[in-house]
């Protein structure tokens, strides 16, 4: 039997995940880069002001084209945005690449996060429309983990041309970060567009070329994406972004934001940029927490991370943020009590309980939030405000990535468990919110989600109470309901003609089911 071919939906959706590769790569090489001391005799020894302002440079332009790429895609294609990304990202790493100062290798950084923040988000969004609904959280779910890999590689890239005694012990990377952004830029080309998008746009005939050229099950396709009815709309960037936040689409909006901003708020970027001072800090010495640091916590968020890539169509959405939250929540809450009681020492107990908690909440964050929150943030918005949705969402989530870098070593010097109790509250309160507000997608397809997309739990719950009160309402059947009422994409009885009672407890009972089935 001849071995069976890998459907080019899948081969698409690895080669686009590059743009994952190249903002992981970023991440672990940086460190390393900044503090070779071949990279000071060219550059210049940095302060540790312009230590933070040239690491975080690339998060802070990042920021800024997130918002609009979003418009962009929607008007001219996911791919024929993450193309000049591409291409941003691989000028901005070769002006890195050939800096003899600090002015141009700042300049360069900048041009790399412009590049990135184009590219970032449209990737999710490419492949979620393109993704069938059984392969979905895997597929969504390569970028983040390929920015993973993307970690482990800059970091032995680093490790591997440390010890050559010229300035090519730091350019290195560099090269590889060109070469990587030259080859998605060109896949770009050759890869068709979304055949959402195409369908967006009324090209019903190229979506129907471009489902057999991805290998897409038709069957599927005629029922989920061949029969969309959306189109899009003529609207300004700034039209774009209201909508965001108008009735009907305004929920989903901001628990995209929500997801996307609080997942940074958890520390995640504590814990990668600043693990050696972690380390340091709970009393291991400087070359043991370097090697911990950057060597064996990049190996073992890489190794957990395929079984969660891997899997991520096993569990629900919903399981895996609410116990991966709480996992981190008692990590970092942890830590800081032991710190409070001060009862860390470079002899002990406790330091070995804080090295573990830090081991176990970046395995837990690449295992659980790391997976989940880009997948979600993208399979819960409608096609034609999917893209805008995702690119603002990610925009906030460079903001808040800045933030955390900025303050992180600020916290610490300033309080011992400050830093771990904030970043603690801030993951139980998102686990709290996801609890009430996040409604189960696993298995469904992305128009079937947006059918199903119910009241959250909490919502419901309020109004099934007041209906339930001492004069109850009944609607009659087929009742427009009021506009002053906002219930968004409720599933209605198949006849018709239930009671606003009726409607509201089914409802409650599927906003606050919980899917755990494999």
């Amino acid at each position: 039997m001849p071995p069976k071919r890998v459907p080019k939906f899948v081969v698409a959706s690895v080669v686009v995940s590059l743009g994952g590769l190249l903002n992981g790569y970023d991440t672990g090489s940086i460190g390393a880069v900044t503090h070779m001391p071949q990279f000071a005799d060219s550059i210049g020894q940095l302060s540790a002001t312009m230590l933070g302002v040239t690491v975080s440079m690339i998060m802070l332009t990042g920021a800024v084209p997130s918002m609009f790429g979003g418009h962009l895609a929607d008007k001219f294609g996911r791919l024929s945005v993450i193309n000049p990304g591409a291409l941003c990202f691989g000028i901005g790493a070769l002006l890195q690449g050939t800096s003899y100062g600090l002015p141009q290798f700042i300049v360069g950084r900048a041009i790399g996060g412009f590049g990135q923040g184009l590219f970032l988000s449209n990737i999710s969004v490419y492949i979620c429309e393109i993704a069938p609904a059984n392969f979905r959280g895997t597929l969504v779910g390569l970028p983040q983990f390929m920015a993973t890999a993307g970690v482990c590689f800059g970091y032995f890239t680093c490790y591997g041309t440390v010890n050559i005694k010229s300035d090519m012990a730091w350019r290195v990377p560099y090269i590889i970060q060109c070469f990587i952004s030259a080859v998605l830029a060109w896949s770009c080309i050759l890869l068709p567009d979304s055949p959402r998008w195409l369908m967006l746009h009324g090209r019903q005939a190229d979506a129907r070329r471009v489902l057999e050229r991805l290998d897409i099950n038709m069957v599927e396709a005629e029922r989920d994406i061949l029969t969309a009815t959306e189109q899009v709309q003529s609207l300004s960037p700034w039209q774009g972004f209201v909508l965001l936040f108008k009735r009907g689409y305004r929920a989903r909006t901001i628990l995209a934001l929500f997801i996307l901003g609080m997942v940074q708020l958890s520390g995640i970027d504590a814990v990668i940029y600043y693990a050696p001072v972690l380390f340091e800090q709970a009393g291991l010495s400087s070359e043991s927490a370097s090697f911990l640091a950057s060597g064996l916590s990049g190996i073992l968020m890489f190794v957990v991370s395929i079984p969660a890539f891997l899997l991520a169509d096993k569990w629900g959405r919903r399981t895996s943020a609410i116990s991966g939250g709480l996992l981190l929540s008692a990590c970092m809450m942890l830590m800081g009590t032991l710190y409070a009681a001060g009862v860390v020492h470079t002899y002990g107990v406790a330091r070995w309980l804080v090295i573990i908690a830090v081991f176990v909440f970046g395995l837990t964050y690449c295992a659980s939030w790391g997976i989940v929150g880009k997948i979600y943030a993208s399979e819960i918005q409608p096609t034609h405000t999917r893209a805008a949705a995702n690119c603002v969402a990610q925009g906030l989530s460079f903001f808040t990535n800045f933030l955390v870098a900025i303050l992180t070593p600020i916290l610490l010097e300033a309080s011992a468990f400050g830093a771990y109790f904030l970043f603690g509250g801030l993951a139980f309160g998102t686990v709290a919110v996801l609890t009430a507000y996040m409604p189960e997608t696993r298995g469904r397809s992305l128009e079937n989600i947006q059918e199903a997309f119910h009241r959250p739990a909490l919502s419901s719950l309020t109004q099934l109470l007041r209906v339930s009160g001492s004069a109850p309402r009944r609607r009659a059947p087929n009742t427009p309901i009021p506009s002053n009422e906002e219930v968004e994409m409720n599933t209605r009885d198949a006849a018709g003609s239930a009671t606003v009672s009726a409607t509201l407890v089914e409802t409650v009972a599927r906003s606050m089911r919980l899917n755990v089935s494999v």
